[in-house]
């Protein structure tokens, strides 16, 4: 009897196991449409990088992208699916806003000729669905302006003699938003 009892426990426990397996097997979600992609600011100077960025990047469906695809004067997560995060390892001036070093997610407003881009506190949202104004930390009006064709949207960042600017593109839009990490705001000093 009592070998019967241990038998019928391995075959149950074993069975068990394999619909378990079945199970965790099944709760991995598809791929997203939307590739998502990291960019690093660094300094040539600097062994550490100055700022992350990790974005989604949707394709555009249409050369005219922004007022379409991306509605004008409306809040707009700068990417796809989650919230684009940008993360500052050290202080940085963000237009004319001392900001500290941390995390936040970037939001923008495009418009024809300009964007409102901002930074707010509130990390780890899904797009623009849980934007809260009221953790808004900073934000710059900057110029549109007309670039070559770009199907996907892209963030980058080139230096300047005056500082760093974060650039975001897609399509034929160009959004050039300046930034003064410690490094340039030191020899500025």
């Amino acid at each position: 009897m009592k070998r019967f009892n241990s038998l019928t426990a391995i075959i149950a426990l074993t069975f068990g196991l394999l619909i378990n397996n079945q199970v965790v097997a099944q709760q991995f979600n598809d791929m997203d449409q939307n590739p998502h992609d990291i960019v690093y600011y660094k300094p040539a100077s600097e062994d550490a990088p100055q700022i992350k960025v990790i974005y989604g990047r949707p394709k555009a469906e249409d050369t005219k992208v922004f007022g379409t695809q991306v509605p004008f004067g409306q809040i707009w997560n700068t990417g796809s699916n989650e919230s684009t995060e940008v993360k500052f390892y050290c202080d940085v001036m963000f237009g004319n806003k001392f900001v500290k070093a941390g995390t936040y997610s970037l939001y923008t407003i495009p418009n024809e000729n300009y964007w409102i881009v901002i930074l707010n506190g509130k990390t780890d949202t899904y797009g623009a669905h849980f934007y809260d104004p009221k953790y808004n930390i900073a934000s710059i009006d900057v110029p549109a302006v007309k670039g070559q064709n770009l199907e996907n949207f892209s963030i980058g960042f080139t230096t300047k003699d005056y500082g760093t600017q974060m650039i975001l593109a897609w399509a034929e839009t160009r959004v050039k938003i300046p930034l003064y990490t410690e490094e340039r705001l030191i020899s500025k000093i």
